[in-house]
């Protein structure tokens, strides 16, 4: 059986996600598109999910549960910071029901995050967050992460990728 984490709230566990999660990890996947506005983008499948989260082991991915209900979510995988010298965790999707919200679940989970951090001496727990994303920027700026306004995320995908590929 899985290991569940015990957090500060009884009613709240936190397990990492196993191959039989995956049609779970894909519902989250896609309900958190559908938030940001992304549904159609979303292409990921269960087996591309199996293949890549348990067969390759690419990221890793944490399933909060709720009174043993399944609310929400992490996905992360580790970076490497030549500066530091270190990896770090990216953490690529959060997500916690709507209905959930409010509870503190999201900070219960990015804390988890950090004790993997440290635990794993990484020297960064990043991601991105959408602009129009007030509630959530408020909420991140609260727990002491900062916007790196001076850096812009550049994206190759597609047929530019193939292209570049190409030389």
């Amino acid at each position: 059986m899985n290991k569940q984490i015990k957090t500060k709230n009884d009613r709240f566990i936190l397990r990492f996600a196993t191959k039989e999660d995956v049609n779970l990890i894909l519902k989250f996947i896609q309900d958190l598109a559908e938030y940001e506005n992304l549904l159609r983008e979303v292409v990921v499948t269960e087996e591309i999910l199996i293949n890549s989260l348990f067969d390759r082991k690419t990221a890793e991915v944490i399933i909060g549960e709720y009174d043993g209900e399944p609310v929400g979510f992490a996905l992360f995988f580790h970076n490497f910071s030549t500066f530091l010298g270190k990896p770090g965790i990216y953490l690529e999707d959060l997500y916690v029901q709507p209905t959930m919200r409010g509870k503190g679940l999201g900070k219960i989970i990015l804390s988890f995050l950090a004790q993997i951090a440290i635990e794993r001496n990484c020297g960064r727990l990043e991601w991105w967050c959408l602009d129009w994303n007030e509630s959530s920027i408020k909420f991140y700026k609260q727990i002491g992460a900062k916007p790196m306004d001076d850096w812009t995320v550049y994206r190759v995908c597609d047929e530019s990728l193939e292209n570049l590929a190409k030389g």
